[in-house]
């Protein structure tokens, strides 16, 4: 039998109640049955709050952490210096913020075909074939066609207290 339980089945708690109810009896197994259920409570309930304090102890310790890293950062001890490349990117970067926002950068220069719309297409198209004109169909003559004739509306209109009553349906 695998898994992580004792391995007890169906079977064997039959077995363990009958003996029970044997050596304890019928009247006292009730009584006794409670005081275990109370039991096997209480030993949750410390189990939950063992892992509530152990949850809260590793909180405790991941914010503690948190607070040197920041401590450090904020004393300079955690900087590190990035190297002459860092230096440099970093040096373009404000000398891009510091120019006058009217320089404007000058166009890129496409090196590929261009796609644009007004410009010739990369690839050539295929040859056009002329559309073949569509076969002339022999016409047959209009029929005179009837006029719709509108229906006289009757007299006598359904109005909700004219209409028959409808049959409910019975629930059985």
């Amino acid at each position: 039998m695998g898994g992580l339980g004792p391995g007890i089945g169906g079977m064997e708690y039959l077995i363990i109640a009958v003996v029970a109810l044997l050596v304890v009896g019928p009247e006292r197994l009730p009584a006794l049955l409670h005081k275990l259920g109370k039991m096997v409570g209480k030993a949750r309930g410390m189990a939950n709050e063992f892992r509530a304090s152990f949850d809260e102890m590793a909180r405790q310790s991941e914010l503690d952490e948190l607070r040197k890293e920041v401590e450090a950062l904020r004393t300079g001890q955690g900087v590190y210096a990035l190297g002459a490349d860092a230096d440099a990117a970093f040096k373009d970067i404000r000398d891009d913020l510091g120019r006058p926002y009217d320089a404007t950068p000058p166009l890129p220069v496409l090196t590929g075909p261009e796609e644009w719309p007004d410009s010739p297409p990369v690839m050539t198209p295929l040859a056009e074939a002329a559309p073949a004109p569509k076969p002339a169909r022999a016409r047959k003559p209009a029929a005179a066609k009837p006029k719709a004739v509108a229906k006289p509306k009757s007299a006598a209109v359904k109005t909700p207290a004219t209409r028959a009553p409808r049959k409910k349906a019975i629930d059985l």
